[in-house]
């Protein structure tokens, strides 16, 4: 069985030495959903939610983030990221994000860019809680990775 990456041989949690590992482009995309009623739907789409402009705020959230990763999950390296987007797609019943971050270092941007979805959904939830507090976070997850070691992925 193989241990896990971020144990020592004693079992105390560390930050994985990178140090070694070729600095190469790295760039990941994650995404989500956010379910609302079609109130909320609707405020949010004719920019008439109670807190004003709600996408541009969650867009904005999300890229402040995904460079904040580092100090919001342990172990994470602070990397120097060359892109951070969140792009937003209207749906039945709610509205879908999408988030890519990228890299040129040793390490990846899978939880740059998961971070970024969650919080860009997290803030549409804040902008719009005064319509609909019973809106629904969900399908947060990876979509695609490229670069590294481990090469490309993408979900199924």
């Amino acid at each position: 069985m193989t241990r896990p990456t971020h144990l020592d041989e004693t079992g105390a949690a560390h930050m994985v030495d990178v140090g070694g590992k070729a600095a190469t482009g790295r760039r990941a995309v994650a995404g989500g959903r956010i379910a609302m009623s079609a109130e909320a739907l609707a405020a949010i789409r004719s920019g008439n939610a109670p807190k004003g402009d709600v996408l541009s705020t969650a867009r904005i959230a999300g890229i402040m983030a995904a460079k904040r990763t580092a100090d919001l999950i342990p172990l994470c390296h602070p990397i120097a990221l060359t892109q951070v987007s969140v792009e937003f797609d209207w749906e039945e019943g709610g509205i879908s994000v999408r988030a890519v971050a990228a890299t040129t270092g040793p390490t990846g941007v899978e939880m740059e860019a998961l971070t970024a979805a969650s919080v860009a959904l997290l803030t549409l939830y804040d902008m719009a809680k005064a319509l609909d507090r019973a809106m629904i976070l969900s399908d947060i997850r990876l979509l695609e990775k490229s670069g590294g070691r481990s090469g490309d992925w993408r979900a199924g």
